[in-house]
């Protein structure tokens, strides 16, 4: 018997939903031959047959959510191809195969032996490329505790990412592998025993009558009563648990109207502006909480303090400032907004602006568009904007790919498109790599004036600000005008202090008067 697995579905996908089953159980089927269609957030992808046979059964139904490696059904191998046309022969020996049965008891009773417990391991899924190795997280189950299927159990960190691991089955968990140890992909952390692991185990029986396949396999993930019998992911699940939301009251965007892990956090806010005043609970007194309290670091932050660090330590940084006008990017951006998202489907913000104006002053000073390997200057004649996105667990930087390419309308999806995956912790390694220059926006968290540090091995790196009203002198007049301040940092040892002032007066420039980027002046 071959059982039918669920592929990796890609990086940053950790599930699918079952979408349709092209045969039934019983059905014979060859080799490569379609069984199932599944649909992820991002793609779909086909399932086909491990061996020729008959398809034996069927572990998860149409609309169930499942993980790489879940067992989906079985083919039972060897079975003919032609089994529905020797139909009748073999209902005609039928009788004689239950008179065999009748006078052979002792084969019949395997049942009073007891059976050798089945345990499935519980591994480290691959983590995405170039990432070697994670460090285990809490444990949300004890050693010894009964878990369902799909139930959340341990988040594995990275240095990237935070990759959830998932019960195989139902059983009763044991741990191999401690809060914090050092793990790589594929390693055993820990195994599921019991009637419900010995259930999802490859089976040596006959198949099963086809009744099974009539109902819905049971996941084991959490159920929306009253919405369609939607199931809910472990990542869904769990954010639903820690922030005491309702799933009856969530959008859901995913595939086949599943809710998705955005559709629960975005709920979040949500619930925050509908609860009452009253609701909001003191902070608690200082008697009550501890004088210090030590957390280990994240991978992920590890990283960000090594990296900066390191970029600090290794280019020679200086940082220029400089001020804009504002007020004709925000005039266009007043008279065009709607007409804008009414015909691209995205809302016209700053970032565009700032990307355009950017690639524009990269195209005249080649240097800051540079970086240094070793003793050579590697210049770069494309542009891989990455743009800096804060989220809940430290800021990442994914790359908005050949940027001089795009337009406005490009910018912002791009752009859009990348903080969305960012916040839902869904970024692809090759996202958050090759970037040859960087933004980053302070003044979302109202900051007026900052020393950005560089994002090695990137030459050059622009800080945006709030905008402020403030009094300036126009003409010999003084008139209130929003006004940004600018900081481009850079290294010193490529770039001169020359290169780096005529770039950042270059987007001053092509700020205050945009007209002159959208006609290449």
């Amino acid at each position: 018997m071959a059982d039918i697995l669920t592929p990796a579905l890609g990086e940053s996908v950790t599930e699918a939903t079952i979408a349709k089953w092209t045969k039934k159980v019983g059905d014979p089927v060859k080799k490569d031959e379609l069984l199932v269609e599944l649909e992820t957030d991002k793609v779909s992808l086909e399932v086909v047959s491990p061996a020729d046979g008959v398809l034996g059964d069927i572990k998860a139904a149409e609309g169930d959510n499942v993980v790489p490696g879940t067992i989906l059904g079985s083919v039972t191998e060897g079975a003919s191809a032609a089994a529905p046309a020797s139909a009748p022969a073999q209902a005609k020996a039928a009788p004689a195969a239950k008179a065999e049965t009748k006078s052979a008891p002792a084969a019949a009773a395997p049942p009073a032996a007891p059976a050798a417990e089945t345990a499935i391991d519980i591994m480290v899924p691959v983590m995405g490329e170039s990432v070697a190795e994670g460090s285990v997280g809490k444990w949300v189950k004890k050693n010894g505790d009964t878990v369902k299927k799909d139930e959340l159990l341990v988040e594995i960190e990275t240095d990237k990412v935070a990759v959830e691991v998932s019960a195989p089955a139902d059983g009763v968990l044991t741990i191999a592998a401690d809060e914090g140890a050092t793990v790589t992909p594929n390693q055993k952390i820990g195994s599921i025993s019991g009637s419900g692991a010995a259930a999802a185990a490859p089976a040596a029986a006959a198949v099963a009558a086809p009744a099974p396949a009539a109902a819905p396999a049971n996941t084991g993930s959490a159920q929306v009563s009253g919405a369609k019998n939607e199931t809910l992911s472990p990542a869904v699940q769990r954010v639903v648990g820690e922030n005491n939301l309702d799933p009856k009251a969530i959008a859901a965007t995913g595939p086949k109207g599943n809710i998705t892990k955005a559709d629960a956090i975005a709920a979040i806010g949500q619930a925050a502006v509908s609860a009452p005043a009253a609701a909001a609970a003191p902070a608690a007194p200082r008697a009550d909480q501890p004088r210090e309290e030590r957390v280990k670091m994240t991978r992920l932050r590890q990283t960000i303090a090594r990296r900066l660090k390191e970029s600090q330590n290794t280019a020679a940084q200086l940082t220029t400032f400089n001020e804009v006008d504002m007020t004709n990017v925000m005039a266009l951006r007043a008279q065009y907004k709607d007409v804008f998202e009414k015909r691209h489907g995205v809302k016209l913000g700053f970032m565009s602006f700032f990307t355009k104006a950017v690639v524009a002053a990269l195209h005249e000073i080649p240097a800051v568009n540079a970086e240094i390997d070793g003793t050579d200057i590697i210049y770069k004649n494309h542009y891989d904007i990455g743009v800096a996105v804060g989220t809940d667990k430290g800021l990442v930087v994914p790359v908005l790919r050949d940027a001089d390419t795009l337009t406005l309308a490009g910018i912002e999806k791009g752009i859009g498109a990348l903080g969305k995956a960012a916040r839902d912790g869904a970024l692809t390694m090759d996202q958050m790599q090759g970037g040859t220059f960087t933004i980053t926006n302070g003044g979302t968290y109202g900051s007026l004036m900052s020393t950005p540090i560089l994002n090695a091995p990137q030459s050059g790196i622009l800080g945006m600000h709030n905008i402020v009203q403030r009094p300036m002198a126009i003409n010999g007049e003084v008139k209130i005008r929003p006004m940004m301040y600018l900081a481009l940092s850079y290294d010193h040892r490529i770039v001169d202090g020359k290169e780096a002032v005529t770039f950042l007066v270059r987007v001053k420039e092509l700020l205050e008067d945009p007209a002159r980027a959208l006609l290449d002046l």
